[in-house]
């Protein structure tokens, strides 16, 4: 008897041991490239019982629709405003892939792994595919533009050498113990994940995939005797060379196939799902009505936004619940989990045999697009010369491979493709979402009704917006008064927002105006930073108390690199000399992490949104669309006084001043361009394109657009060119921080302080930075337009230049004296250094024209504050 009461007492035991077991929460990493539906998924997830469902990290894939910078900020964001800072965030990471397959511990997912070297520079073979500007990365990288109008901002922000890394964060949290992934873009992460560390895959119990098109999408005709109408099984647009592949596949065919062939139970939710569950008008109405949130407020002002923007009246049709679907399915299936069979609330579920295309027939022959393959004497990775991997690989969305006269593409890369045979994996699939099991609702959809019910509940519902997380916050508009003041030249000044041009913007806004009138800004988003960085420039001249300023957006493209047929989306020809990680786009976004330390500018980019401007709708507020930077250019000519003319100075490509200068009568209404950049060599001195080893002589800005710089040369203006061998003599962060440390603390003085000193810091810690001493040369060309300083000793030389421009990697960009055909360019050659750093240090440190707001922190003691003022004028 005592014996079998110890054996009850033991099974007692162990029954409650696997209580406690099954009780803990699933615990869940997200991998997400910050799509819109990406962040609707998210807020599903956070929205969950964390006692049943607990998202304990989420990695950034920075080879999707967002540029990873903007991605880190605002995931941030929405992590504040939710109370979910516990969770970490991981980003890129500065590792490489060698020649020989080799990985090294930290290789950041900027690239497919077929692109992958030893640094974050590359082509955009796949990424190519989505648009860089308008109803795409700029868009997204911004939320077309409610982000910082709406999310609440705290304390977490990007750090450079300080961001937890994509593969800490997952090493972290897989080797924690079991766990889940939702894999909500392209691949690449958890791909390098899988091949540096098989070791963890065990603890990976399940993967979620939104991505994938198995089977074409059908639609029955009328007439039950004609067959279906099928369309393509991808959505890549266009699609004339490859109508099988989806988007977050595609990014990356072969990190897919990894993932696919890993041996972890996958769950697929593809188009062939989500094309099921389109965002309909009737779910569309009953969101707008149903906003009891300040995520539901968040997603529903997206939504509208995509909706008001979206290619011609097809919104409804051709916008889908893409990452939340999957976000709900697999919840409900981990819900449901003891069924053992996929049983879910929301979609039908299908066992399929799948592979993921990564080559294309004919396997085996080396025709230069396979770098897996090519050059190598084994391949990497260990693949088979003859396998499924050895095959053509698409280079880009014009490949002539792929290209079939009058029919559809033949590629397939990222085609998640029923086989069978050895490729073949057995996976589950969702086919098609399950209709709402209340026939009388209007929501045909069972997820519909699920979606607005957790995204509009109170609990662990977000605690504010921007807007409410200060008792008097308001939105001021700082406007200088000049009117007793005689202004100076009038100027416009073109950046691509490098860390050096924020400094001469720094120099510009702070000298006397009786000198300069800084009349406008282009943005060139073909250079070191991307489009979506036009809010840095905002944020600038509202802590400067200048939102009278405007700022125009230029081309996305250089000149020559937009796909003509379909201007959206482009090659990387030029662009992808600029790294995407550490010291290049990632930095230069985030103004090396000082971005949110400035003050919040109440104007910030705004997408395409009225039909005057080409939307095919109005939004709400249709005035507060973005101007273009020739928008900008017209406005200010229409303001200049008769006779007046306008100099310009270009710190960046010349993409905005080409498109001028091509422009109707704009060359007659221009003075001057100075122009930062150019090499024009002395005793072979080279130039500073460190990341194309085959072109010495070239600069960065020239070889940007060289077909641009081609225009600008060749044109009849007055030009005076800063070049790279005299902005290298006064290249000191020492001596210039030596004088910023001395003088007056204004607050933009301070600031420049603190970014050069993170600067020099970052050079000095890591290879990834031995190139930031190139951005204090740009604030030479404000120094010498302003031209206010006695002992600059700056000298001058005409000279015959011709720049090259041929489509040679090897040589464009480059800037010869040529006698014959080259055009008179006055050169600067020599200036006084130590007066540069003197002249430069006491302009910022001037008491006059100084900041009207210094900081994100005052900002938020303004609106802790009751007000006792207003602002419009304040000069």
């Amino acid at each position: 008897m005592a014996r079998l009461v110890w054996i009850l007492v033991l099974i007692g035991f162990l029954g409650a041991l696997i209580g406690l077991v099954d009780a803990r929460p699933r615990r869940i990493l997200m991998d997400t490239d910050v799509d819109t539906d990406d962040f609707f998924g998210l807020f599903y997830l956070l929205k969950q019982n964390r006692m049943e469902f607990n998202l304990e990290a989420i990695t950034i894939d920075a080879n999707g629709w967002t540029d990873v910078g903007h991605a880190v900020n605002h995931i941030y964001d929405i992590l504040f405003m939710m109370d979910r800072d516990d969770i970490l965030v991981g980003v890129g990471g500065e590792g490489a892939i060698l020649p020989d397959g080799a990985i090294h511990a930290d290789v950041g997912g900027y690239l497919p792994i077929i692109d992958q070297g030893l640094s974050t520079t590359g082509s955009c073979r796949y990424r190519q595919a989505i648009p860089v500007g308008l109803r795409g990365r700029l868009d997204i990288n911004t939320n077309y533009g409610l982000r910082k109008g709406f999310l609440p901002q705290g304390g977490k922000k990007y750090s450079p050498l300080q961001q937890p890394t994509v593969q800490q964060v997952m090493i972290n949290a897989i080797s924690a113990g079991p766990i889940t992934l939702f894999l909500m873009g392209p691949h690449t992460n958890f791909a390098i994940f899988l091949m540096n560390n098989p070791h963890l895959k065990k603890n990976v119990e399940h993967i979620y995939v939104m991505g994938g098109g198995v089977r074409p999408n059908c639609r029955k005709n009328a007439n039950s005797s004609e067959p279906e109408h099928c369309g393509n099984c991808g959505n890549l647009f266009p699609d004339y060379s490859n109508p099988y592949a989806e988007f977050n596949i595609f990014q990356d065919p072969f990190s897919a196939y990894m993932v696919l062939h890993s041996g972890i139970p996958v769950t697929l939710i593809p188009l062939d799902a989500t094309n099921t569950i389109p965002v309909n008008e009737n779910f569309y109405m009953a969101f707008e009505q149903t906003q009891n949130t300040y995520e539901a407020q968040y997603c529903f002002q997206s939504l509208k936004m995509a909706h008001d923007t979206w290619f011609g009246n097809q919104f409804h049709k051709d916008y889908f619940m893409w990452d939340s679907f999957m976000v709900g399915v697999a919840i409900s299936i981990m819900r449901n989990s003891h069924n053992h069979n996929g049983e879910n609330e929301f979609a039908v579920m299908e066992y399929m045999n799948i592979t993921v295309v990564t080559s294309n027939k004919p396997y085996g022959i080396s025709d230069g697009s396979n770098p897996f393959f090519n050059g190598h004497g084994k391949p990497k990775f260990i693949l088979q010369k003859n396998g499924v991997h050895s095959g053509h690989v698409q280079t880009g969305m014009r490949d002539p491979f792929c290209l079939v006269e009058n029919e559809k593409g033949r590629c397939e890369d990222g085609y998640t493709k029923e086989v069978m045979g050895s490729e073949a994996v057995r996976v589950a699939v969702a086919t098609e979402a399950k209709p709402n099991q209340d026939i009388g609702s209007s929501l045909d959809r069972e997820f519909y009704k699920s979606f607005l019910d957790v995204i509009n509940r109170p609990e662990q519902s977000g605690r504010f917006n921007i807007s409410m997380q200060f008792p008097y916050y308001t939105e001021v508009i700082y406007k200088p008064n000049f009117r007793r003041r005689s202004l100076g030249k009038p100027v416009v000044f073109d950046m691509d927002m490098s860390a050096g041009d924020f400094l001469a913007l720094f120099y510009l806004l702070k000298s006397p105006v009786e000198l300069i009138d800084l009349k406008g800004i282009l943005v060139s988003s073909t250079g070191w930073a991307n489009a979506a960085t036009i809010d840095v420039v905002y944020d600038v001249l509202h802590m400067m108390g200048r939102d009278d300023i405007p700022v125009g957006l230029g081309d996305v493209f250089a000149i020559g690199q937009a796909e003509p047929t379909f201007l959206a989306i482009g090659d990387c020809k030029y662009i992808n000399a600029i790294p995407h990680g550490s010291g290049g786009l990632l930095d230069s976004d985030t103004l090396y992490g000082f971005s949110r330390l400035l003050p919040r500018s109440p104007r910030r980019y705004t997408a395409e949104n009225s039909v005057k401007f080409g939307a095919p709708r109005d939004t709400d507020r249709p005035e507060l669309r973005q101007p273009l930077a020739l928008d900008v250019w017209k406005s200010i000519l229409e303001s200049l006084d008769p006779g007046s003319k306008i100099t310009i100075l270009t710190n960046g490509p010349l993409t905005n001043l080409a498109h001028i200068i091509l422009s109707e009568n704009s060359s007659s209404a221009i003075r001057d361009i100075y122009i930062v950049g150019g090499h024009v060599g002395h005793d072979n001195e080279k130039g500073n394109l460190f990341t194309v080893p085959s072109n010495e002589y070239a600069e960065f800005n020239m070889f940007l657009d060289p077909l641009a710089a081609e225009v600008v040369l060749n044109s009849e203006l007055n030009i005076t060119l800063i070049p790279l061998g005299i902005q290298r003599r006064i290249s000191s962060f020492h001596e210039l921080l030596e004088r910023l440390q001395v003088a007056d603390k204004t607050p933009e003085a301070s600031f420049a302080r603190r970014l050069i000193s993170r600067l020099w810091s970052l050079q000095q810690k890591h290879y990834k930075y031995h190139h930031l001493d190139m951005f204090l040369g740009e604030v030479l060309g404000a120094v010498i337009l302003v031209g206010n300083h006695p002992y600059l000793n700056q000298t001058f030389q005409f000279k015959p230049l011709k720049i090259l421009a041929n489509g040679e990697i090897s040589k464009d960009g480059q800037i010869i004296i040529d006698e014959k055909q080259g055009r008179l360019v006055r050169v600067l050659e020599s200036l006084n250094p130590i007066a540069f750093y003197d002249c430069f240090a006491n302009v910022l440190s001037d008491k006059r024209q100084s900041a009207v707001i210094g900081s994100f922190d005052e900002q938020k003691r303004l609106w802790r504050t009751l007000p006792n003022r207003t602002a419009s004028d304040h000069w």
